[in-house]
């Protein structure tokens, strides 16, 4: 598995770290790939969570994808391969793997914990929409999945 980091991580602990995990999730279209964002407040990103005890990243990210919006049918069309955020909220680092869907339709279950979704909206758009809606941490995660996926941008 390869992991590429961004430039500005390189000066980071493992032991600082807290590890989330989440997936760019693709869907293709007659109009061009769609990326699925997920809003929480006023953020849009893909879906991710925290790696568990024992658990690897891509299991999390697995797991998270369907917990978030029970999408259960992910290809890693372009390898396993992922990339890492730079630390952000108290040191915490996400990393995100790229895969393909066919599921159109996504449901936001409600969270057991929260007692309600860990989302409130969710959104199929393309790349120059996915690039407006994420924030600045997100948006070499967006750009590193086009060069995986060869869209050129």
């Amino acid at each position: 598995m390869i992991i590429t980091p961004f430039p500005y991580t390189s000066g980071m602990t493992p032991r600082s770290q807290r590890l989330s995990a989440g997936v760019v999730v693709v869907r293709p279209t007659e109009e061009g790939w769609r990326f699925l964002l997920l809003r929480a407040f006023n953020h849009w990103d893909f879906p991710k969570g925290m790696v568990e005890e024992g658990e690897q990243p891509l299991a999390a990210a697995l797991r998270e994808v369907h917990e978030e919006s029970l999408i259960d049918d992910l290809e890693f069309a372009w390898g396993e391969s992922s990339t890492q955020t730079g630390p952000y909220s108290r040191g915490k680092v996400a990393r995100y793997f790229v895969a393909r869907t066919l599921t159109e339709s996504v449901t936001l279950p409600v969270n057991p914990e929260l007692g309600r979704p860990e989302h409130s909206e969710y959104r199929w758009v393309d790349y120059d929409e996915a690039m407006a809606l994420v924030s600045p941490r997100v948006r070499p995660v967006l750009k590193w999945a086009a060069q995986v996926m060869n869209l050129g941008e």
